[in-house]
């Protein structure tokens, strides 16, 4: 029988997160698009399931496009411990906290710019969307890391999740009362309809809301618990993974558990869908870690790895380049005739291919937009 795998220490880079980041980035490069032209296209069952997977839920529920946030809150969780203890190592903690604020602050004007900034005037602002909501998980993950022990981080990570639930269980909406959580009927839309100003993504309340921030809060600090596991705890690699991995199963069942008493509502960040995406994040961090970073499969994984080195890049490109309309004007015309009712899979693939295509010229050139 051949010799079982040697421990591998997981102290250094690893290959496996840039690949997931690569992997999470992907399906936002037009694959929404992707889907549903080609729900359009065709009759199959397979292609109805593809186009309803690549589209949000539409309130409860959950889709795997549901998981494509969340996931990058938890995966930039763990790059924040390595990235952490690297810079404590030369600088003093004043000054991580410092740098920690700054890219904060970075992440959050990036994302006033995104929704078109103060070009509309104060009334058309949108304070709170994708990337602050990152801005501010960020920023409480490494205060979480810095300032707390693993044990305070999970009890924290508790309060949140608990805490979250009673209010939005508890705390009556005026004029509906308490423990409802259809839109526009919860707590989480009352406060963003009576608190938040400017530009809200669904009419007087948004996705990435005030009291849905916390929760989200909660799903970066499972990325830093996950990361002090791999960097700090002791055992090999395939030790690590299948933690991780039973982990997954066991928040994401508990949130499924959950779900018939606090809904899974990506719109809401409910506590219960905090468990099921933190689970599938879990789940997917350990099948990584163990094909990239144990059995070294890497070189077909290339791709994932330029779009992985360049996330915020390849976002903000989707708001200042039309990647539909280069597409339509490189592969309408003939080659888009030919191809009949298939023609919008045709240029949903080239949005993809044009995104991809962007991330290996700037990797080739190592041009990286560092946050």
């Amino acid at each position: 029988m051949a010799d079982s795998p040697a421990p591998i220490p997981v102290t250094q880079r690893l290959v496996s997160l840039d690949v997931l980041r690569g992997f999470d980035m992907f399906w936002i490069l037009g694959m929404e698009e992707f889907g549903a032209a080609l729900a359009k296209a065709s009759s199959s069952p397979w292609a109805a399931f593809a186009g309803q997977q690549l589209d949000h839920a539409e309130w409860a529920g959950f889709r795997f496009l549901d998981l494509i946030f969340p996931l990058f809150i938890f995966i930039s969780g763990v790059s924040l411990v390595y990235s952490i203890d690297k810079q404590l190592t030369t600088q003093s903690r004043a000054r991580v906290v410092w740098r920690l604020l700054q890219r904060a602050l970075i992440l959050y004007v990036l994302g006033l710019f995104c929704y078109g900034g103060f070009s509309k005037g104060m009334d058309a602002v949108r304070w709170l969307g994708v990337l602050q909501r990152l801005a501010i998980c960020g920023f409480a993950g490494g205060l979480a890391y810095i300032f707390l022990k693993e044990r305070g981080r999970a009890i924290l990570l508790v309060v949140l999740l608990a805490g979250y639930w009673a209010a939005m269980a508890l705390i009556p909406v005026p004029g509906v009362g308490a423990g409802q959580f259809a839109e526009g009927q919860n707590l989480a839309n009352w406060v963003d309809s009576q608190f938040l100003g400017g530009f809200k993504w669904d009419g007087n309340h948004d996705p990435e809301g005030l009291l849905s921030t916390l929760p989200a809060i909660a799903s970066g600090l499972l990325g830093v618990l996950a990361g002090g596991w791999l960097k700090h705890h002791p055992g090999s690699l395939w030790r690590k993974a299948g933690g991780l991995a039973l982990e997954g199963l066991l928040l994401a069942s508990a949130g499924w558990i959950m779900h018939p008493y606090f809904p899974v509502i990506k719109k809401l960040w409910t506590s219960s869908f905090v468990l099921v995406a933190g689970g599938y994040s879990l789940l997917l961090l350990a099948t990584f870690l163990v094909v990239v970073d144990g059995w070294k499969f890497q070189k077909g994984l290339s791709p994932l790895i330029w779009i992985g080195m360049n996330p915020i890049t390849l976002y903000l490109s989707h708001h200042v380049i039309s990647y539909s309309k280069l597409s339509h004007l490189l592969l309408g015309g003939p080659i888009a005739h030919a191809c009949g009712a298939w023609s919008g899979v045709l240029f949903a693939s080239g949005e993809v291919l044009l995104g991809i295509g962007l991330a290996w010229f700037l990797y080739s050139r190592k041009i990286f937009l560092r946050v």
